[in-house]
């Protein structure tokens, strides 16, 4: 084997390493100028907890009409299981509601 040699001179730039970096530049500000501001990640924060309660509120009463229609299906308490577990599947959605406004999620 021969002696390589230890002392190699510095590569020149490359053209391509340098588009590259100026086009990571270009990409880096656009990025800083896309991210929301505190004030939209709040606001979509609020968005997501709306529809979330929404989502609660319709899920209990929905739920609770339908394992009352059941019920009444199976027992023949025609309309009683369905308003009872109507009212049921209100509290749970109201109880679900408070729980968030507390944020105890």
């Amino acid at each position: 084997m021969s002696d390589e040699q230890t002392d190699a001179e510095p590569i020149g730039e490359d053209a391509r390493l340098s588009n590259l970096n100026a086009r990571l530049d270009a990409a880096r500000q656009k990025e800083q100028v896309r991210r929301p501001t505190p004030d939209q990640a709040k606001s979509d924060a609020n968005y997501r907890m709306g529809n979330r309660v929404l989502a609660d509120l319709i899920g209990g009463l929905a739920g609770g009409a339908f394992i009352g229609w059941v019920i009444d299906q199976f027992a023949g308490t025609r309309p009683w299981g369905l308003l009872v577990m109507l009212f049921v599947g209100m509290g749970v959605a109201f109880r679900n509601i408070i729980r968030i406004s507390n944020g105890r999620s």
